[in-house]
């Protein structure tokens, strides 16, 4: 088993060939950790604690999942699970969008979520499959297959922080920070910065207006069309 750490986990034999009946399975296993990370947060995933949720000792978990990182790309793979995958239509960048406008959602479902994709991006069973499908809905697209690819890591990434942003709006440090940017751009040194605001906190239906729904799936076409669209 020693030799096979260094494989990724869905490269693994889901328990070993020797010693007792299997009693839990991997699905099981992040099903409970994606439970307790939706209910307390990322940091309160660990080993034990996931083996509390079922019931049993963390021992016995070691069996299916070396490790805790392990169990973080299992869940983060298993929310992939919840894409929907039509065929594409033909209009590739509403495609994409399509792709990202459920990304948003999932990642505000499990508001854990974009710190891994961001600092741990994996691509499981799950993964794999919305990446091919990505890749069909850009089979017409003329770029090479590097930006093709660069195109489903950027939104991804894009999409992570974007919601990072969104879910941490309320948080104490941002308001204060939000405050501070307000006041550096009303001492009168910076009238680029305080136009910005000021448009920025225009009422809706304004420029900067829209509902963040529509502002997210507006600035990711614009940047997935800069990557795909050649240069005239």
């Amino acid at each position: 088993m020693a030799g096979r750490q260094d494989m990724v986990i869905w490269m693994r034999p889901e328990q070993a060939a020797v010693g007792r009946p299997a009693e839990r399975s991997r699905a099981e296993i992040t099903a409970a950790a994606v439970a307790l990370a939706d209910r307390e947060g990322l940091a309160a995933v660990s080993m034990r604690r996931v083996a509390a949720e079922l019931g049993t000792g963390a021992a016995s978990l070691y069996r299916y999942v070396a490790t805790r990182d392990d169990l973080l790309d299992l869940m983060t793979d298993s929310t992939a699970a919840g894409y929907d995958l039509p065929e594409p239509t033909g209009d590739w960048l509403a495609d994409l969008v399509g792709v990202g406008r459920q990304a948003r959602r999932i990642m505000r479902r499990h508001p854990w979520l974009p710190a891994l994709v961001t600092t741990r991006p994996v691509l499981g069973p799950n993964g794999v499959d919305v990446l091919e499908h990505v890749l069909g809905v850009l089979a017409p697209q003329p770029a090479g297959a590097a930006a093709k690819l660069e195109a489903f890591a950027l939104m991804n990434a894009f999409t992570a922080v974007f919601v990072q942003h969104e879910l941490g709006g309320g948080e104490p440090a941002a308001r204060h920070h939000a405050a501070y940017l307000r006041q550096v751009a009303a001492a009168g040194g910076h009238p680029r910065l305080a136009a910005a605001l000021t448009e920025a906190a225009a009422p809706a239906g304004g420029p900067a207006g829209h509902h963040e729904a529509d502002r997210y799936e507006a600035a990711l076409a614009r940047v997935l069309a800069g990557l795909l669209t050649p240069p005239r």
